[in-house]
C-alpha cells in the first residue's frame, strides 16, 4: 500500500519551520549589523572601541564625524569604497548587494557615531 502526502500536510509542515523563524526575526541595529560576521563584519578589518577581536587591515573606526563630516560621503564609502579608490580592499557592500539600503543606512549611522 502506497502512502501519499497531501499538499495541505506539506504546507502545514513547512509552516512549522518557517513561522518560528519569522516570529524570532527582529530588526537589527547598526551596531549589530556592523559586528555581525555574516553581514557587515566591520571587525574583520577595523578596530572599533567596544568590538572584540578587531582586524588591522583597515583604519580604526574612531573620530568618524571629524573624518567624514558629511555622512553622505561615509555612506558612499560603505556602499562602494572602490569608487574612490579602485585598489581598496573594502568590499562594496551596496554595489554587490551584501547589505540592503536600509542596512547600509543603519551601519552608516552607527559608524558615523563613533
Amino acid at each position: 500500500m502506497k502512502k501519499s502526502i497531501s499538499i495541505a500536510a506539506v504546507i502545514t509542515l513547512a509552516s512549522l519551520f518557517i513561522m518560528p523563524l519569522e516570529a524570532n526575526a527582529k530588526e537589527m541595529t547598526g551596531k549589530e549589523l556592523a559586528f555581525d560576521r555574516k553581514l557587515g563584519n566591520c571587525l574583520a578589518c577595523h578596530s572599533v572601541s567596544d568590538g572584540g577581536q578587531p582586524g588591522n587591515i583597515g583604519p580604526p573606526l574612531l573620530a568618524m564625524k571629524a573624518r567624514f563630516p558629511d555622512k553622505v560621503v561615509l555612506r558612499a564609502q560603505i556602499w562602494d569604497a572602490t569608487a574612490r579608490n579602485p585598489k581598496s580592499l573594502m568590499p562594496p557592500f551596496g554595489k554587490h548587494k551584501m547589505l540592503t539600503e536600509n542596512q547600509i543606512d543603519k551601519v552608516t549611522d552607527f559608524i558615523h557615531s563613533l
